[in-house]
């Protein structure tokens, strides 16, 4: 079988091999030609010998029209020992925390675990919110000393987002929660004083000036 592409197979061999071909993989024809003529080919001569000879065996790879798969309407079992270490109805994993838990997310911010199966939130909005009520839409809870897990009310500060971001250019968040306040009175100061300069003024509408005149000589009195 190593004089070449052409002396793979016998003639016999050659129209037995052309017969067969069509519709079979190259592992079914490994298989039909040990067992018709004892001869041990890879998958890859097959693939050869088809190319060289320019015989397709017509399978495309893909599943024909109306093509109904073999395990259609059966059970599927897995079987092995995954069942012993599969998940049951209600069974809850190892690493579950219940709800009131707390964590560190990414962002470094505390979150407590408000309700299953995997709901979280903020450790400092949950405690504003319950001292003041709901956040106002467009304003941000901030930490008076810059510490994310120092979660007490006192160090909880709300401003607007224009106010945060007139405390980060000027740097006026630090580490002393007292200066940070201080910070917190300029910036709201500053965006009011802004805001009402930005402001259009109103212009104010003439009043309607009555005119007598005297109908005869139609002169103005």
């Amino acid at each position: 079988m190593r004089g070449g592409q052409n002396r793979l197979l016998t003639p016999e061999q050659h129209e037995y091999f052309v017969r067969k071909n069509k519709g079979r993989s190259q592992a079914d024809m490994v298989r039909l030609m040990k067992k018709r003529f004892g001869l041990e080919l890879t998958e890859k001569q097959i693939n050869t010998y088809r190319k060289n000879h320019h015989l397709h065996s017509g399978r495309t790879g893909q599943f024909e029209k109306g093509h109904v798969s073999w395990n259609k309407g059966k059970h599927f079992d897995v079987g092995g020992r995954s069942v012993e270490t599969r998940f049951k109805k209600g069974q809850r994993p190892h690493n579950y925390m219940p709800v009131g838990s707390e964590r560190i997310n990414t962002e470094g911010y505390v979150d407590i675990k408000i309700a299953d199966p995997n709901k979280w939130k903020a450790k400092h909005v949950l405690l504003w919110e319950a001292l003041h009520g709901p956040r106002p839409k467009g304003y941000k809870i901030i930490f008076a000393d810059g510490n994310k897990l120092n979660v007490t009310a006192e160090n909880l500060l709300l401003v607007s987002s224009s106010e945060l971001c007139r405390m980060n250019q000027n740097d006026w968040i630090k580490p002393e929660a007292e200066l940070t306040k201080l910070g917190a009175t300029v910036a709201k100061l500053i965006c009011k004083t802004n805001a009402r300069k930005e402001k259009p003024q109103r212009t104010p509408k003439p009043k309607p000036r009555i005119i007598y005149y005297d109908p005869k000589t139609m002169k103005i009195l």
